[in-house]
């Protein structure tokens, strides 16, 4: 159909009768409604000072299902304005790190490795030692895992407090006792 034959509205010349349909002549017949309506995104108000501090008793409780808790709070996933790129959780702090469980035959099995960078600075250590050493780094461990590897995962882990034993350092931010996830 050449722009000659096309039912033009009145008022407007066809351009040359040889070419297509003219859509810069005819937008307004060619055009599809627009049916979507545009969605803003919610960016929460994130407060510094009105963020929550929470303590977690590990005694007992299995270290993967402790951590997921743990890093669902460090990132604010358990509050309806959790947003992924920005840090709306909440302080953790987490007691009694020496006696959290873990199960089948990871205490003699599992290792952790770190590396110096120099060669052969491969370094092999078990649940078991590490647990005698620093029970603290076996949450700090499992928690980094389960956190963004970027910079908003680095300012997340500042707010995870662990302690040894039952007492902490924190009683001053009146933190509330949060129920582990068994």
């Amino acid at each position: 159909m050449t722009c000659a034959e096309a039912a033009l509205p009145a008022g407007k010349q066809p351009c040359c009768g040889k070419c297509r349909v003219d859509f810069a002549r005819n937008f307004d017949r060619f055009r599809v409604p627009f049916v979507w309506v545009k969605m803003k995104t919610y960016l929460p108000k994130v407060n510094l000072d009105q963020r929550k501090w929470h303590v977690i008793d590990a005694d007992g409780a299995v270290l993967g299902r402790l951590a997921a808790q743990v890093a669902d709070v460090l990132r604010g996933k358990n509050k309806p304005v959790y947003t992924p790129h920005l840090d709306a959780g909440d302080f953790v702090v987490v007691i009694n790190a020496e006696k959290v469980r873990v199960t089948g035959k990871k205490e003699t099995a599992k290792e952790y490795m770190s590396y110096s960078g120099w060669k052969g600075g491969e370094k092999y250590t078990t649940v078991e030692r590490l647990r005698a050493k620093h029970p603290e780094k076996l949450i700090e461990h499992a928690v980094k895992g389960m956190i963004p590897k970027n910079r908003l995962g680095r300012v997340l882990l500042t707010k995870l407090k662990v302690f040894k034993g039952p007492k902490h350092d924190h009683t001053a931010q009146q933190p509330a006792t949060l129920a582990v996830a068994k």
